[in-house]
């Protein structure tokens, strides 16, 4: 597994430090408003993403009557009026890595005023619209934890039923698809009872650039700094890490 992935699964295995930061919730509920206010509307089974989002928020014990009213926010039913945007900020790390920051606010001032400041005191810069978002690729992505002796007969079933590419670490497994096969891919692996972690739409890079212990141990600090910020939704970056700052970040959980 690369220091791209193996990366990923760190920060998956140190999700539960999203809760006790109080952030967890309100990211699932800002995806459950969105989802429901696109075009498929709040009905999850017309609306695939917010069928996606509800799991998510159930899988992470969010409470129904929470659930419901963001989901009502979203349709327009909620008295809770309040306008989100999604605004999407694009720049380069120290060492050049490149880093995409899902944002959903009600002030975008604010959120820009934030996002900037983050950047520049990482040694990083913010850049333009575009500059590296043709770099990443929408893509389905399915983690699952379990017994890395069944590891290998998931990874057969994810790929039988449309998956491009399986990668394993240990207990983690991620499975990559296409957007259009997540769907089917998830409920091949369900009926099957594997323990499925996430399932989500993510942004994958199409290429990766390999950073030294320095930059990658400031990348990876930026990283949580960008995930910390009270309007970020979601970070990516092309970023491969080196095997001994990734341990040491692992420690750092």
């Amino acid at each position: 597994m690369s220091g791209h992935s193996k990366w990923k699964s760190i920060k998956h295995q140190k999700g539960a430090a999203d809760a006790k930061r109080g952030q967890l919730f309100t990211r699932l509920a800002r995806e459950l408003t969105l989802a429901a206010r696109q075009g498929a509307g709040a009905d999850p089974d017309t609306n695939y993403q917010l069928r996606l989002a509800i799991d998510r928020a159930k899988s992470n014990n969010m409470p129904t009557d929470t659930i419901d009213r963001a989901i009502k926010r979203g349709s327009g039913e909620g008295g809770d009026q309040e306008q989100l945007e999604e605004i999407l900020y694009e720049g380069y790390g120290p060492g050049g890595a490149a880093i995409m920051l899902q944002a959903v606010t009600s002030n975008r001032n604010r959120t820009a005023s934030d996002v900037r400041s983050t950047f520049s005191k990482s040694g990083a810069s913010l850049g333009e619209a575009g500059c590296v978002a043709w770099n990443f690729e929408s893509k389905g992505l399915i983690t699952l934890e379990m017994d890395p002796q069944k590891a290998e007969e998931v990874a057969l079933l994810a790929i039988d039923a449309g998956a491009e590419d399986v990668k394993i670490e240990d207990t983690y497994v991620e499975i990559s698809t296409l957007p259009e096969k997540l769907e089917e891919v998830k409920k091949k692996l369900e009926r099957e009872s594997a323990p499925i972690s996430t399932a989500e739409l993510s942004m994958v890079p199409k290429t990766t650039i390999a950073l030294g212990p320095k930059e990658a141990e400031q990348t990876l600090r930026l990283l949580d700094l960008l995930e910390d910020l009270p309007d970020s939704q979601k970070v990516y970056t092309n970023a491969d890490f080196p095997e001994e700052t990734l341990e040491k970040y692992r420690g750092e959980g």
